[in-house]
């Protein structure tokens, strides 16, 4: 399962890619430009994101003797993963919840809300720590930057057409039919590029249930789960940055519909699924 979870994750990556070069072909614009210029802010998130996730939130990084049992659970699942300890945090939020940061597993930190440790067993809790090794081992953020710098560029792009339209097409192109096709990309475009964007950020969920599950037990990620969506529904996160939703193992805030579509988690039931699927076929 997890070779077809890489390989959708590269195809739609190479989908963002052709849509930039589709763009920059009609326009006839280099498209290492608008590469740079989205890399920019992005290269700064990636290097201070640990920081910055754990200043927004109020995480405090715990010493080796506090909470011995909890740094015991990390330091368990990074040996089975075959990297270093992740630093351990404590957030002090209610809804319960978890999340991994840093830029590589050097640079790692594995951070708890205080609510979670109320509501999960220590097997359950080993489940979510898993989980969030997981993305660590994977090189998720690195991951999460590459695409989001992709599909900057895309909304870059599309913002100096709405700007400046009139100097990317020559008089011997204004064929209207053309004009509306480009239209169409240009508006279009971003749309795809972030919907793309949270299709990745979907699969490397279910990459890291996978993986986590795999060190510990998947039982104990899919009871955990369940525990998570129950309570973000009756508690959800009523404060914090939307945008860092794709950090923590279940989405802490709630909404619409539509919400719902650009959600950066996968439905909580379908990644049950696969955990029991996994148990039910033998998962060492």
């Amino acid at each position: 399962m997890s070779f077809l979870i890489q390989a959708k994750t590269y195809l739609l990556m190479a989908f963002l890619i052709g849509l930039i070069y589709a763009i920059c072909l009609l326009l006839h614009i280099p498209p290492i430009f608008a590469i740079i210029i989205a890399l920019i802010p992005n290269l700064i998130a990636y290097f201070l994101s640990d920081k910055i996730v754990l200043a927004s939130y109020g995480a405090r990084i715990l010493d080796e003797h506090e909470m011995p049992w909890l740094h015991d659970i990390v330091r368990r699942v990074a040996r089975k993963a075959g990297i270093p300890k992740p630093k351990v945090a404590i957030v002090p939020i209610a809804t319960p919840n978890a999340f991994a940061t840093g830029r590589n597993p050097e640079n790692a930190v594995v951070a708890v809300t205080e609510g979670i440790l109320n509501i999960l067993s220590p097997e359950e809790l080993e489940g979510v720590i898993g989980h969030e090794i997981a993305h660590i081992k994977h090189r998720d953020i690195l991951l999460a930057t590459i695409v989001a710098t992709l599909a900057g560029a895309i909304t870059y792009i599309a913002e100096w057409f709405m700007w400046f339209g009139h100097f990317f097409v020559s008089e011997e192109e204004e064929n209207p039919l053309q004009i509306v096709a480009t239209l169409l990309l240009i508006i279009l475009a971003p749309i795809a590029a972030t919907l793309i964007q949270l299709a990745i950020s979907r699969q490397r969920e279910f990459y890291a249930d996978e993986d986590g599950a795999r060190w510990t037990h998947p039982l104990w990620l899919a009871n955990a789960l369940a525990k998570l969506e129950r309570s973000v529904e009756l508690y959800p996160l009523k404060e914090g940055n939307p945008a860092t939703a794709h950090l923590f193992i279940v989405n802490p805030f709630r909404g619409d519909f539509i919400a719902k579509l650009f959600s950066t988690h996968p439905p909580t039931e379908e990644r049950i699924r696969r955990l029991m699927e996994m148990y039910k076929r033998g998962w060492r």
